[in-house]
C-alpha cells in the first residue's frame, strides 16, 4: 500500500507518537502495510479535544450535526470502490462482501441523519408539568471489532454524533486502515475535535476506556473483552452500550423443504467467513429431515469458492486474523473427535488463514463447537425430535444475541421464535439488520441497545424536570 494514513486527533492528521504496526493481509498472512501507532499521550490528547470540542457540538442545532452525517455519507459513497478494495486486504471478505459493507454504511449514516430526541412531557394538568429532556453524554469512546470495521464505526458514530456527543474510535488493531481512511472524510466535513481515531496494538484499550475524561463506552467484541471493559467503567460508572458474542441457534421446522432451507441457512452461516456476531452457529432439524438437509448444506460447502477475497468469484474469503484461524482450527479438531464431518474440515495447505466451509454432524451437545461461539466458517448440524426439546436446547447456553426459526406455518415459527431467549430472532430470514430496528443481546451477549431510536437515546442522559406553580403561604 502507498498511501500512509494517519491518526486523527483535534482535527488535525498526525502519525504515531509510538511508531507503526504491520497491518496483515489474511490471504497471504504477510504484512502490506504500515499503521500509525498512538502514544499514550496521543490518546489523552484525543480525550482532550473531544472534551474541548463537546460544548460547542452540543450546542449546534440538531439540524446542522444531521446534515453533517448526510455529508459523509456522501463523501464515503463516492468513494466506495476505494473503501472496499482496502477493507479487502485487511479484513479478508471477498470484494461484493466488502461493497455491501460500505454501502451498508452510507445507510446507517443517513438513517441517522433526520432522528431528534424531542422533550416528552409526562404530565401536564393543572398547571403542573412533568417534562423528561435529553441531553448528550459527553466524550464517547468507540472500540469496533475486526469482522465489519467501517460498519460498526458508523453505527456508533451516527446516534452519537446527531445527539451531540462526540467521539474517540479506536479500531481493532488488525483492520485499522479502513478506519483511518473514513478519518480522511471526517476531517474535511466534522468540526475539529467531534471525532478523532487513535490505533494502538490492544495497548491502549484499558487506558481509554478507564480515561476519566470518558462519559461513555460503546464497544463491539467479544465477551471476555466485554466482562473487561465493564469492569474499567465500573470505577467512574460510566454509561456502557457491550454489543458481544453469540452462538446463535436457527431451528428448523418440520414443515419446510431441506434443500430450500439448507441454503438460507448456509449462506447465515458462512457470509464473511462465518465471521458475524449474529450468524447461524448452530443448526437444528428435524429427526425426518436430517439426511437429506446435511446432504444439501455439505454439497453447497463442498461447492465454495475458498480463495483471496480480491479475486473474482471467490465467495469465501480467509478468517481475518492467526489468533482466530488457531482457535477454529482447534475447534475443528476437537469436533473430529466427537462427530462427523462431512465437508471441509482441513485447513487450506497454502498461505494465508483459509479454512473451508466445513459441517460437521452428530455431535453431542456439550462438544466445543456447539457450546462456544466459533467466529468461523464451521457449522454443526444437530437433529432433534421434539420441539420443547430443542427450543430448551437452544436457550442452554450463556449467550443470547441472534437466532432464526424456519418454517412454512409462518404463525407457528413465530411462535417458536418468540420462546428463544435472545435479542433478537428472525422468522425465515437470516442478518437482517436495519438502521430503524433496535438491536440488543440478552444474558452475556451485551447490554445496552443499538440502532434504532432506543440506540440512539443510550447516548443521552435523560433530565426530567418537574414543576409546579407556587403558592403563596
Amino acid at each position: 500500500m502507498d498511501k500512509q494514513l494517519k491518526l486523527l486527533i483535534g482535527g488535525s492528521l498526525a502519525d504515531g507518537g509510538a511508531g507503526t504496526f504491520d497491518v496483515v493481509n489474511p490471504a497471504t498472512g504477510k504484512a502490506f502495510a504500515q499503521c500509525p501507532k498512538a502514544s499514550e499521550a496521543q490518546l489523552d490528547e484525543a480525550v482532550a479535544a473531544a472534551k474541548a470540542a463537546f460544548p460547542a457540538w452540543a450546542a449546534t442545532d440538531a439540524g446542522e450535526r444531521g446534515a453533517m452525517l448526510a455529508k459523509l455519507a456522501d463523501a464515503l459513497e463516492a468513494r466506495v470502490a476505494e473503501f472496499a478494495s482496502l477493507l479487502t486486504m485487511e479484513q479478508g471478505k471477498p470484494t461484493r462482501q466488502a461493497m455491501g459493507e460500505i454501502i451498508g454504511s452510507t445507510y446507517v449514516l443517513r438513517a441517522f441523519v433526520d432522528k431528534r430526541v424531542e422533550p416528552v412531557v409526562l404530565r401536564d394538568k393543572g398547571g403542573k408539568t412533568v417534562t423528561e429532556h435529553r441531553t448528550p453524554l459527553g466524550v464517547v469512546a468507540a472500540i469496533t471489532p475486526w469482522n465489519y470495521p467501517v460498519m460498526m464505526l458508523v453505527q456508533k458514530l451516527a446516534p452519537a454524533l446527531v445527539t451531540g456527543n462526540t467521539m474517540v474510535l479506536k479500531p481493532a488493531p488488525t483492520t485499522p486502515l479502513t478506519s483511518l481512511l473514513f478519518a480522511e472524510l471526517a476531517s474535511e466535513i466534522l468540526p475539529a475535535g467531534v471525532f478523532n481515531v487513535i490505533c494502538d496494538e490492544n495497548d491502549l484499550g484499558g487506558k481509554l476506556t478507564a480515561h476519566p475524561g470518558v462519559a461513555k463506552i460503546a464497544f463491539t467484541g467479544s465477551t471476555a473483552t466485554g466482562k473487561k471493559v465493564m469492569a474499567s467503567a465500573a470505577a467512574m460508572v460510566k454509561r456502557v452500550t457491550l454489543e458481544l458474542g453469540g452462538n446463535d441457534a436457527a431451528i428448523v421446522l418440520d414443515d419446510i423443504d431441506a434443500k430450500a432451507v439448507a441454503k438460507k441457512i448456509y449462506e447465515g452461516a458462512m457470509t464473511n467467513a462465518g465471521q458475524i456476531c449474529v450468524a447461524i452457529k448452530r443448526a437444528y432439524v428435524p429427526a425426518n429431515m436430517y439426511d437429506a438437509f446435511c446432504e444439501e448444506i455439505a454439497r453447497l460447502a463442498n461447492e465454495a469458492i475458498v480463495d483471496d477475497g480480491s479475486k473474482q468469484g471467490t465467495t469465501v474469503g480467509p478468517i481475518q486474523n492467526r489468533q482466530q484461524f488457531e482457535k477454529v482450527k482447534e475447534l475443528v479438531e476437537d469436533a473430529k473427535l466427537h462427530g462427523k464431518v462431512i465437508a471441509g474440515g482441513e485447513a487450506l495447505d497454502r498461505d494465508g488463514y483459509f479454512m473451508p466451509p466445513t459441517i460437521v454432524r452428530a455431535l453431542p451437545d456439550d462438544a466445543r463447537l456447539v457450546r462456544e461461539e466459533q467466529f468461523g466458517p464451521v457449522l454443526p448440524v444437530l437433529k432433534y425430535d421434539d420441539i420443547d426439546d430443542v427450543i430448551a436446547r437452544a436457550n442452554a447456553s450463556e449467550y443470547g444475541l441472534g437466532g432464526s426459526v424456519w418454517g412454512k406455518d409462518l404463525t407457528r415459527a413465530t411462535e417458536v421464535a418468540q420462546k428463544i431467549d435472545t435479542g433478537t430472532v428472525w422468522v425465515n430470514q437470516y442478518l437482517a439488520i436495519d438502521p430503524r430496528i433496535p438491536f440488543r443481546g440478552s444474558k452475556q451477549s451485551g447490554l445496552g441497545t443499538e440502532l434504532g431510536d432506543e440506540g440512539m437515546l443510550e447516548y443521552t442522559q435523560a433530565h426530567i424536570v418537574n414543576a409546579v406553580p407556587f403558592e403563596d403561604a
